[in-house]
């Protein structure tokens, strides 16, 4: 088994309840509240987990809410390392209408990183020994932060022999694909975006990701293509996996369950084929759970099988 690191510099409490009837100006009597980590790579551990796949969850910590969500990672048996940083952890809050079944989602934005933060967390990287094979990059990036500070940070990890994915957007994400990475995780939007294109449909993904993969920017591209499956595509393959057809409930964590099913089947040694299988599998099975959930095992290894009989097809 690959050893596993996750990186989330900007995590979350995501805070959910539900109210019948949001009106304004009015008082409204929420439901107890749920507490659950949030955050790209943090989400990524968490599915992780339930995959039988250990990894290390490196994440800013900082005041009660970072004491809150260390705890609540480790209650879900999630290895963390936490930078402690001065600033409070965010928290976001998200309110289900129980009368029409609408989700109102308020992300907060979190607060800056001071320099010698930010030079704790390359640190804390750095010492990691052994040192791991695979490292995600995931979500959004604290206010003030200069995303060259990523660049430097892909730069590193590569150069300890570690293979970067990214699942990341904007400027971040651009920076990031300067250095170059792996595995790189983008919707039609942003590969639209990445590759100068102001639309790209089924026909032309295909064509703008292998521009990538040409250009040094990813080795592996798996273009998210909603309900509709994925791309995967390396120098040598171009293929599409179908997403399962089942009964959504929320679209809400697809994404990071994903990014969790192909490091899954990295740190296991399987194939692109069978990650990317895996990838659409577990972002399918999150649909399927109402809330801010991420997959039930069972349900991806159920829908990885059906996958499976289908790319045995002829």
């Amino acid at each position: 088994m690959k050893n596993v690191l996750t990186i989330t510099l900007n995590p979350t409490v995501d805070k959910s309840s539900t109210v019948e009837g949001i009106k304004p100006e009015k008082k409204l009597r929420c439901s107890p509240p749920n507490y659950e980590p949030g955050g790209g790579g943090i989400n990524v551990s968490r599915g992780l987990v339930r995959l039988g796949v250990p990894s290390v969850a490196l994440f800013t910590s900082g005041g009660r809410t970072g004491e809150l969500l260390e705890k609540l990672l480790e209650k879900e048996n999630v290895n963390v390392l936490p930078v402690k940083v001065q600033g409070e952890t965010r928290e976001n809050f998200i309110v289900v209408d129980s009368s029409s079944n609408e989700q109102y989602r308020f992300g907060m934005p979190g607060e800056a990183l001071s320099e010698s933060e930010i030079a704790n967390i390359t640190e804390k990287i750095n010492s990691l020994s052994p040192f791991p094979e695979y490292v995600v990059i995931s979500g959004s990036l604290p206010p003030e932060m200069d995303a060259g500070v990523l660049q430097k940070l892909v730069h590193e990890i590569k150069r300890q022999g570690a293979k970067v994915i990214a699942d990341t957007s904007g400027e971040a994400l651009t920076k990031i694909l300067d250095e170059g990475v792996f595995l790189l995780k983008p919707n039609i939007g942003e590969l639209s975006r990445l590759a100068g294109k102001p639309h790209l449909d089924n026909e032309t993904a295909d064509d703008a990701a292998k521009q990538l993969i040409n250009q040094g920017k990813a080795e592996v591209v798996i273009v998210s293509m909603g309900p509709q499956g994925a791309y995967l595509v390396t120098k040598d393959l171009n293929i599409h996996i179908p997403a399962p057809s089942v009964k959504k409930l929320s679209t809400v964590g697809a994404g990071d369950s994903m990014v969790a099913g192909m490091v899954s089947v990295l740190a296991k040694g399987g194939n692109a084929i069978e990650m990317a299988r895996m990838g659409v599998a577990c972002g399918s099975a999150a649909t399927m759970n109402p809330g801010t959930g991420l997959f039930n095992k069972d349900d991806a290894e159920k829908l990885y099988s059906w996958l499976e009989r289908m790319g045995s097809v002829k």
